[in-house]
């Protein structure tokens, strides 16, 4: 029985600035069969409380508290091991770490910095890194999808630092089990009762069921055909939309 769904975010929910087809009627049909419900994203761009009134803007309800971001993650690894960041991250989510900020740095924490990703940033990275820093990387995702195509996310630069300096970083977003346990843990149920929805064959349905989630994949948002063989011998399930996984749980 499935008592608990966690749903990634860009892709699943909504694209761009719009929510799917049938992505309000999903949460409202699942509510109204209380089954609980998470949210866990590995968008290092925007802060939690942005991301939330986002989604309010499309009309689709997520509470704080409901919503896992590998911000959040990282600022709980740096304070538990009283760490202080070399950032290497996006503008908008830089005061979100402000606080444990303060020379020297005792760790190099990775985001998808966009434009901020320049031959000088890395090459900084890259020699604090080889003066023995270790590397956190707030998810290994390739790509993401920005305004109808394809970009490079955090894994391909996380994957250069790692090879330059030859060592391997800590990833806290997806895939890392702990990043959907944490979620799972919410929800007070064991992980064999809750499945993850996404949209990313690798990060999201490789990694829940590495973590010993259900998942299911959509064929939406970054989803290439294919991907079906990459889900299925895993045990990971393929639905169309939004509106057969809710079938599906219910």
């Amino acid at each position: 029985m499935i008592h608990g769904v966690l749903f990634d975010l860009e892709g699943v929910l909504y694209v761009g600035g719009y929510p799917l087809p049938g992505s309000r009627e999903a949460l409202q049909s699942l509510r109204a069969a209380s089954i609980p419900m998470r949210f866990v994203t590995n968008s290092t761009r925007m802060t939690r409380s942005a991301i939330v009134n986002r989604l309010a803007r499309m009309g689709l309800e997520v509470p704080f508290q409901h919503l896992f971001t590998p911000v959040v993650a990282a600022r709980n690894y740096l304070i538990a091991r009283k760490l202080t960041p070399h950032l290497l991250v996006h503008p908008d989510i830089q005061g979100e770490f402000a606080d444990l900020m303060g020379p020297p740095p005792s760790v190099v924490l990775l985001g998808d910095a966009g434009p901020s990703f320049t031959y000088e940033a890395l090459n900084q990275c890259f020699r604090l890194l080889l003066d023995g820093l270790p590397l956190l990387a707030m998810g290994s995702n390739r790509y993401f999808r920005q305004d109808d195509q394809l970009s490079l996310d955090i894994g391909p630069f996380m994957a250069a630092l790692e090879y330059a300096a030859e060592l391997e970083a800590v990833v806290l977003g997806k895939p890392s089990p702990d990043f959907f346990l944490a979620a799972v843990n919410s929800l007070d149920l064991p992980p064999q009762d809750v499945i993850m929805v996404g949209d990313d064959a690798e990060m999201d349905v490789g990694g829940a069921l590495a973590a010993g989630l259900r998942a299911a994949l959509v064929r939406t948002g970054k989803y290439r055909p294919g991907d079906e063989t990459r889900v299925e011998p895993g045990g990971g399930r393929v639905f169309n939309d939004l509106d057969a996984v809710v079938d599906y749980i219910l």
